[in-house]
């Protein structure tokens, strides 16, 4: 009976101990600087229904960029038949 209870607090202090260092605020981590937010990516305008969207996803085309190929052949399509 002696030994289980001394197994208990033996297992209860090393409980504590790990719970108490994750906590604490001198660890490199905790007093790393925040990272500052990237810096805003540039929007463009589907040419076909309007919708924004950053630079780097729009699809190049004839008559704007486009935010996917069906709106490219349907805005391509539409500029040949005129």
């Amino acid at each position: 009976m002696m030994k289980l209870l001394l197994m208990l607090v033996l297992l209860a202090v090393v409980f504590y101990m790990l719970g108490a260092r994750r906590g604490r605020p001198d660890e490199p981590e905790a007093r790393s600087k925040p990272q500052p937010p990237a810096p805003p990516k540039e929007m463009l305008r589907c040419a076909e229904c309007g919708m924004h969207l950053p630079a780097d996803e729009a699809l190049p085309g004839r008559g704007g960029v486009f935010c996917g190929a069906e709106h490219r052949n349907r805005f391509e399509a539409r500029q040949g038949q005129r």
